[in-house]
């Protein structure tokens, strides 16, 4: 008995670190699926590597067993799941624009989508430094990168309002790498959706704006993943820029 509770303050602690590891393993597993063109199945393993993200931070201050290991193992999978996962969707996004579908291999024209997994890397490792990021982020989060990247392979997938040739064309494929590399470490405030309660007050724009989504989601399918982060970019654009002209 005395064993037992010798034992369990040492589980708690790790609970946090096992849903993180469970957010790297998830992320893994989808950079396999996606290079073998399963999409839909990619698209549930980051959505369960999501979830886990999303929770391990809550679970941590529930327990109050947060930690610097903890913190550190977070952004090591999140450069998987967050970084090199969306890389490789539109490195494939690529290959089928340029040769169609088919064996995936390696292709120099192919190779700049993983300059997004380059700059999710850096603005990982600058979230960890960065002390100012508490209640919001500066520059877009690497989840958000992932959501518009996700859309963007559902569209791909089941050709949504016939957009199934933009988004694998090349030069589309290239602006999008070249916007979110930018965006990912530029110096503009974006409210984050982690909630520190349910409660309205604090979170209106974050209630606010999932209801938008969930509104857009039955008119708009999976392209509503990417519709959504197009907005939450412009209204963050709009909430930086307007005071400055105000």
């Amino acid at each position: 008995m005395v064993e037992l509770f010798v034992f369990l303050p040492l589980m708690k602690k790790h609970i946090p670190n096992a849903i993180t590891l469970a957010n790297l393993f998830l992320g893994s597993c989808a950079a396999v699926a996606v290079l073998d063109g399963q999409f839909i199945t990619t698209f549930w393993l980051l959505f369960f590597a999501g979830l886990a993200d999303w929770l391990d931070g809550g679970v941590a201050r529930f327990l109050k067993v947060s930690s610097d290991i903890g913190k550190e193992l977070d952004s090591l999978a999140d450069v998987v799941s967050f970084g090199l996962v969306p890389g490789m969707i539109l490195y494939v996004l690529l290959i089928y624009g340029q040769e169609g579908t088919g064996a995936i291999h390696f292709s120099w024209t192919a190779a700049p989508a993983f300059l997004l997994t380059a700059f999710s890397g850096y603005r990982l490792a600058k979230f960890n430094l960065d002390e100012r990021q508490t209640d919001h982020f500066i520059g877009i989060a690497t989840p958000a990168v992932t959501v518009f990247v996700v859309g963007l392979m559902l569209t791909y997938h089941f050709d949504y309002f016939g957009l199934h040739e933009l988004v694998i064309n090349q030069w589309f494929l290239y602006a999008v790498i070249a916007f979110f590399s930018w965006l990912l470490n530029a110096e503009i405030p974006m409210f984050s959706f982690k909630f520190k309660s349910f409660k309205w007050a604090g979170n209106e724009v974050r209630f606010i704006f999932l209801l938008t989504f969930f509104i857009l989601l039955p008119f708009l399918k999976g392209a509503a993943f990417s519709v959504s982060v197009l907005l939450y970019v412009l209204i963050n654009l709009l909430m930086y820029i307007l005071p400055k002209k105000a």
